[in-house]
């Protein structure tokens, strides 16, 4: 573990002359014009332990983001991927909500695997605006809520946040390389 030198951060005395709360995260994520365009092909490196995704052209370094992905009970496979599908608006088919008859949530958390619907009522799939598949049984990136950054937070796949995820998805084209690293 490396000492936080305030010195290196510009913001940070502004924060403690304002009297405002130093927020590590802020700025963590970022994505480069040069991340959008080139002539490298973009490849994208997951790291589990640090819950961060770092984005490259050839060797250059062109953006980073937190990331969350799946929690233990539901752990995001590690390997070397490429993105087989893009979709703007999907929506999950095994996780969800299901409400009754009158649009009544009866199960926040639902799996559509163990739990059925009222009559009259439905599963609504979550929501997963900017998936990009990386495996046929269901893992992909996507945007989604980074409730505890630096921590996992979904059922294996890779959540991101919407301003990255959107310029990432614009960048990325069907076999781009994702590595996922434990």
């Amino acid at each position: 573990c490396s000492t936080f030198n305030p010195s290196e951060d510009p913001n940070l005395q502004a924060d403690l002359d304002r009297g405002t709360a130093y927020d590590p995260e802020q700025d963590y994520s970022y994505w480069t014009p040069k991340a959008s365009q080139g002539e490298l092909p973009l490849t994208i490196t997951i790291d589990l332990s640090e819950q961060t995704a770092r984005f490259y052209r050839g060797n250059d370094l062109v953006g980073r983001s937190r990331v969350a992905t799946g929690k233990s009970s539901h752990p995001t496979p590690t390997g070397s991927f490429k993105i087989i599908e893009k979709i703007i608006d999907k929506r999950s088919n095994l996780y969800g909500h299901i409400e009754d008859a009158d649009g009544n949530v009866v199960i926040q958390d639902a799996d559509s695997r163990r739990h059925s619907s009222p009559d009259g009522g439905r599963f609504l799939g979550a929501e997963m605006p900017y998936w990009m598949r990386l495996t046929h049984t269901g893992i992909g990136m996507h945007s989604g809520p980074i409730p505890n950054p630096g921590q996992p937070a979904s059922h294996g796949c890779i959540r991101l946040p919407r301003s990255i995820v959107q310029s990432l998805f614009g960048s990325v084209v069907i076999g781009t390389p994702v590595k996922i690293v434990p």
